[in-house]
């Protein structure tokens, strides 16, 4: 019995002690921070401080007054700076981005002669490669008036296979060698979707849209060690600019197999929502539905991206009437309604979400009538996305909003592309013309990136365009077309939350609040209170995905991933 009576109270010590709430040391605190972020109505929400659990999962947001925390696994003090949500881009092209940082990059040439001095500068450097690969040139921001041609191109690189693509990826430049390593001839046709421009009758080096592959056929494949540069290379760029989360328009086979390697290897940090360039594409990498979110909700192939036209500065838009600087010419339909149909229907057939460029007011007509034809056999959250919808036909425009279209556009091309613009269209043809404000008083959600590598990843620049209709330069005064502004705040969400909502993402990331992924930035200014001229030059200081520091301004990427210690 006093053995008893001894051990009673040990036992009840232990049992109480068990029913007690620990310490939680789990959860960490990101504190000493002047943050906004906007909620799901598109409303401001300040706070000043952020507890992150260990799943990389926003617990609370806190505010003045609000208890902290006694024993953080981890504490950061950012000492007052800005912190907003992470950016993210609904359209771009990573493994493109990378390649075009690595390789010869044209689009600061402001003329014909200026590129061609690049370019042998180039040719000297790299004269042990097989071919001298590149782009981002642009003829109209040359003042040229016309393509160039290959013979301009040879007096740079002499007998160097070169392939240089256009600024907005609808057009390549060959120079002679490269001509002739593609087996292309005076009796050479231009393919269906695409051109080739001549000179005196024969193949003047420029290739324009499905004309390109007749050239890039013979390119030399790049090696996975290529690939994996490639990648690292644009994610350091990603998250250098802001951008936490990123759509991938155009998938290809050997892009994903990339985007895998780098999760197996433990490298990937920038989310990134896959749409596939083409249904077989799908097909092959994902099987017969969207994939889960793979590697910690970093990587997931949901959607098929399909192209009906092309550029409108290559002139391969499908316009409704001819071009008003090259009579006779509409463009270049890809598909056609049958075949957008048909691959439409394939890919709504396994719950792949359909992404379609539309450049051009015909294109677009094309798209909405297909979407309007399979809508009712295919209902549900479909999320049917359009790329670009950069003209439309004001009659056109009401038909966004029918069915929940995403209008996924890019202020930064109207800021580039205005002048041409007027030119190809004239001034009677603009009123459908980039019209975010109309887009969204159709009912059509806007989801807002910059179509990067063809302008560049940085969303602030973006971000201020969108609700001042600007460019750097601030002209033209008071806007181009200043009716089709948006305000700031519809801008932010259009970057973020919407962002977020247009790749299926919305419940993961895209705002700061309990339940979702702390993907944050610290930014050097208030972006609510800055000048459009300082919304711009807004400098990313660090780059937080699920609760890791995955950039810090001075130091680069952080590879290893580490929380704020």
């Amino acid at each position: 019995m006093p053995e008893t009576r001894v051990r009673l109270p040990v036992s009840l010590a232990l049992i109480a002690a068990l029913l007690l709430p620990s310490p939680a040391f789990a959860d960490a605190l990101v504190e000493n921070v002047d943050g906004m972020t906007l909620d799901e109505k598109g409303d401001v929400v300040r706070f000043n401080g952020i507890v992150i659990g260990a799943d990389g999962k926003i617990v609370k947001l806190l505010k003045r007054g609000d208890k902290r925390p006694e024993r953080p696994e981890w504490r950061e003090d950012l000492k007052g700076r800005t912190v907003i949500p992470g950016m993210i881009d609904a359209h771009g092209h990573v493994m493109e981005l990378g390649f075009r940082a690595l390789a010869l990059d044209l689009s600061a040439t402001t003329s014909l002669a200026d590129a061609q001095a690049a370019i042998h500068r180039y040719a000297l450097e790299n004269a042990t490669r097989p071919w001298l690969i590149g782009g981002g040139w642009n003829q109209e921001a040359w003042n040229l008036g016309r393509f160039p041609t290959a013979a301009e191109l040879d007096a740079a690189t002499g007998d160097k296979p070169t392939w240089l693509t256009r600024a907005d990826g609808h057009a390549g430049w060959a120079n002679s060698a490269a001509m002739k390593a593609a087996g292309i001839t005076a009796a050479t046709k231009s393919p269906p979707g695409g051109r080739i421009e001549l000179v005196a009758g024969k193949p003047g080096g420029v290739f324009v849209d499905a004309a390109m592959a007749l050239i890039e056929k013979a390119l030399p494949k790049p090696t996975p060690r290529d690939r994996n540069a490639a990648f690292i290379k644009a994610q350091d760029l990603l998250l250098a600019t802001g951008i936490t989360a990123t759509a991938d328009m155009g998938t290809s086979l050997e892009d994903w197999m990339t985007y895998r390697r780098m999760g197996d290897q433990g490298a990937l940090r920038v989310r990134i929502m896959s749409y596939s360039a083409g249904v077989d594409v799908a097909l092959q990498a994902a099987g017969t539905g969207p994939t889960p979110w793979l590697y910690g909700d970093k990587l997931r192939m949901g959607g098929i991206k399909l192209y009906t036209d092309g550029a409108l500065g290559s002139r391969g838009a499908w316009l409704k009437a001819p071009y008003a600087d090259a009579p006779g010419n509409s463009g270049l339909p890809f598909l056609t309604d049958a075949q957008l149909l048909n691959s439409i229907t394939r890919g709504a057939m396994d719950n792949f979400q359909l992404a379609i460029h539309a450049i051009g007011d015909r294109a677009n007509k094309q798209v909405l009538d297909a979407i309007d034809e399979v809508s009712d056999t295919f209902n549900g959250d479909r999320r049917w996305r359009i790329e670009h919808a950069q003209i439309v036909d004001p009659a056109d425009l009401p038909r966004f909003g029918k069915h929940g279209i995403i209008a996924s556009m890019q202020p930064v091309h109207q800021t580039s592309d205005r002048m041409m613009a007027e030119a190809r269209l004239g001034q009677a043809r603009l009123a459908g013309a980039y019209a975010w404000k109309s887009m969204l008083a159709n009912g059509a959600k806007l989801a807002f990136g910059s179509d990067y590598p063809v302008e560049s990843p940085n969303p602030f620049v973006g971000w201020a365009a969108a609700f001042t209709r600007q460019d750097a330069q601030g002209q033209p005064f008071g806007g181009w077309r200043p009716e089709e502004a948006v305000s700031r705040e519809q801008a932010w969400r259009a970057f973020t939350l919407d962002a977020a909502y247009a790749g299926f993402g919305e419940k993961l990331f895209g705002r700061l609040a309990p339940g979702m992924l702390a993907d944050f930035l610290v930014v050097d200014r208030d972006p609510l209170l800055a000048s459009p001229t300082e919304l711009r030059g807004t400098v990313v200081l660090e780059t937080w995905i699920g609760g890791q520091r995955m950039f810090q301004r001075g130091r680069g990427e952080r590879r290893d991933g580490e929380a704020g210690r």
